[in-house]
Parts: structure tokens; C-alpha cells; sequence
């Protein structure tokens, strides 16, 4: 019993060290890349100057052409994340502040993310490589209900997140195998889809007086950022727009853009617009914020 009580305890022991080396090393790959993502872009990154930051989810990635803006000599980039939530959105600019940035100008899209403060799984768990190095990213999932497990259990949070920052991530990383998410200065376009479905209810969309989007409004005051939020476009056939007039009635300052791009013609999908859209809705927030 007691040899079998000693070979558990050493078994247990060397499972753990074998558990912290790996954690070891799957992090410094990644404190060595800012070529894979928008996240370890910013991350791995000094101070950078900018006139105009995009932040959001996929309806920021694929609506707001940073080129246009590029093209009115203002320095844009386009930092949307499809599938993110403001949890992310928000830590992103803080990332941005910690590192220095002179950002002029913020454009956040700021709609259907309202309506919850949720982490988003896929996006969120791209930061946690850096959990350990970073107070900004530590304080920011300190809330979150696995925050224990992912802080204190070594390698725990690789394997909970093993396709998005599992073997196969850690390794193209390692290899600085480039992805599309920074090319176009970080705008995703899309094309046309003639199966899409052109069709979307709102109807039981609410809402929130958010967390995280009033964290990003803190953060734009302390720094002297212009925040500009506005609610993007959706296809003809939604129903429950008036989701848009309860954003206005908490929220006030956000614009609303939800018909400034009409016609089924300009949309991917109900939620996104394609590449024309993308291009007209870009040239109309210029236009109104931008204008010389």
C-alpha cells in the first residue's frame, strides 16, 4: 500500500511538472507572434498611431473598409472580430492604451452585442496565452466563473481551448504562418451569396445597459478618444427592428445607421453586408464624421 501510495504521489507530481513545462512553452510561442490574429497583433505590439480604430464583431469586420478611410488620408484599421462580444472588444482597447496607442478617433459598432455580457469562447480565448503576463487581461476574466481553472491549473486552459489555441494554433505560431485577419488593414470582405437567407427577428433581442460598452466609454473619456457608436445596417426582411429605437432609448449617443444601406442587393446575409454594401454604409459614415 505504501509503495503504491509513493508511485501515485511521484505519478501525480510528474504529471504536473510535465503540465507547467508545456504551459511554459505553449505561452512564450505565442508572446513571439503578432502575425495570426488582431489579438496578438495588438499584444505583441509597441505604441502605434491611428485616426481611426474599428472595433466590434463580424458586423464592424465586414461592414467598415479601412481602406476608404485610408484613401481620406486618415490611418485606420479595421481591429472587428467576427464572433466577438464587447467583453472582447473592450479588452482589446484596453491592450491598446496599455501599449501606448494615439488612437484619434473610435468607431464602435455597438447593436446586437448590447444584448448580452458574455464572454465569446472562440474570440476570448485567444487572450488567455498571455493570462499569466498580463494584469490588464488577468483583471478583465476575473469575473468569469472558470476564471480559477484557467488561472491556477497549469495547461488547463490550452486543453479547454485546444481549437483555438490548442497544438495545431501554437504551432503554425510558432512557424509565423500569416492569416487573412490583418490583411486589408483588418477588413474582411464578403461577397455575394445567392443561398443566403434573407430573412432575421429581433423580435426577442433585448438590449442591456452594458458592462463592457460602458467600460469602452470610460476608456475613450480618460484618453481623449472621439467614440463614435453606431448601429450598422440589416437586410430588408427583419422583423423587431424597433430593437434599434430600444438601443436609442437607453443609449441615446449610439447612431443609428440600421437603413442607411438598403437593399438586398448589398447583403451576404441578412446581418452582413457584402463588399459593395460595405463599401457604400463606409462612405456614408465618412462622409458624416469625417468630412473636411
Amino acid at each position: 500500500m505504501k509503495r503504491f501510495l509513493v508511485f501515485t504521489i511521484k505519478t501525480l507530481l510528474l504529471l504536473f511538472l510535465v503540465l507547467v513545462a508545456l504551459d511554459v512553452v505553449y505561452t512564450q510561442v505565442y508572446l513571439q507572434s503578432s502575425n495570426r490574429g488582431k489579438i496578438d497583433y495588438v499584444y505583441n505590439s509597441e505604441a502605434r498611431n491611428y485616426d481611426v480604430v474599428i472595433l466590434g464583431s463580424s458586423r464592424a469586420n465586414n461592414h467598415f473598409v479601412a481602406s476608404l478611410f485610408e484613401e481620406k488620408e486618415l490611418k485606420a484599421f479595421n481591429y472587428g472580430m467576427s464572433g466577438g462580444h464587447l467583453f472582447e472588444a473592450s479588452l482589446l482597447l484596453k491592450l491598446m492604451v496599455e501599449r501606448q496607442y494615439t488612437i484619434k478617433n473610435v468607431i464602435l459598432e455597438a447593436d446586437l452585442n448590447l444584448s448580452n455580457e458574455q464572454m465569446a469562447d472562440g474570440i476570448a480565448a485567444r487572450f488567455l496565452p498571455y493570462i499569466h503576463n498580463s494584469k490588464t487581461i488577468e483583471k478583465h476574466f476575473s469575473s468569469q466563473k472558470n476564471f480559477n481553472q484557467l488561472f491556477y491549473i497549469p495547461f488547463y486552459r490550452y486543453v479547454n481551448f485546444e481549437t483555438r489555441i490548442g497544438f495545431r494554433e501554437m504551432f503554425f505560431n510558432g512557424i509565423h504562418k500569416r492569416t487573412v485577419h490583418l490583411d486589408n488593414l483588418g477588413y474582411y470582405p464578403l461577397g455575394k451569396n445567392p443561398n443566403a437567407n434573407m430573412k432575421n427577428n429581433l423580435t426577442n433581442l433585448k438590449p442591456l445597459h452594458n458592462k463592457y460598452y460602458e467600460e469602452i466609454k470610460q476608456i475613450c473619456a480618460a484618453n481623449n478618444i472621439n467614440l463614435i457608436a453606431v448601429m450598422t445596417p440589416m437586410c430588408t426582411n427583419t422583423k423587431g427592428l424597433d430593437y434599434f429605437e430600444k438601443v436609442n432609448t437607453i443609449y441615446p449617443e449610439i447612431h443609428n445607421y440600421e437603413n442607411a444601406v438598403e437593399g438586398d442587393q448589398y447583403f451576404s446575409s441578412c446581418g452582413h453586408m457584402n463588399d459593395t454594401g460595405a463599401r457604400k454604409f463606409t462612405a456614408v459614415i465618412i462622409n458624416d464624421f469625417f468630412k473636411k
